[in-house]
C-alpha cells in the first residue's frame, strides 16, 4: 500500500496537468498495475518532461544519490 505522502504528492502533480495528459497518467498506471509495460510502449511519453526539469532532476540525483555513507553499515 502506498504512503499517503507519496499519494498526496502524485495527486498534486496530476492536478496541475491538462485533462489529456491526466487520461495518458491513468492510461499508464493501469498498465502498470494489469501487466506490467513494455519499454517501447513508454515512447509515447518521450518528451513529456521539460528539460529544465530533467536538469533539476539531474542534479538532484548526481547531489544525492552518488554520496556513500562509509558508517551506515
Amino acid at each position: 500500500m502506498a504512503d499517503a505522502f507519496i499519494k498526496d504528492k502524485i495527486i498534486a502533480q496530476i492536478d496541475k496537468l491538462p485533462y489529456e495528459l491526466q487520461l495518458q497518467v491513468l492510461d499508464f498506471t493501469q498498465r502498470l498495475i494489469l501487466k506490467g509495460i513494455k519499454g517501447e510502449e513508454l515512447l509515447k511519453f518521450e518528451g513529456i518532461i521539460p528539460p529544465d526539469d530533467l536538469q533539476l532532476i539531474s542534479k538532484a540525483i548526481e547531489e544525492d544519490c552518488e554520496k556513500v555513507d562509509t558508517n551506515a553499515w
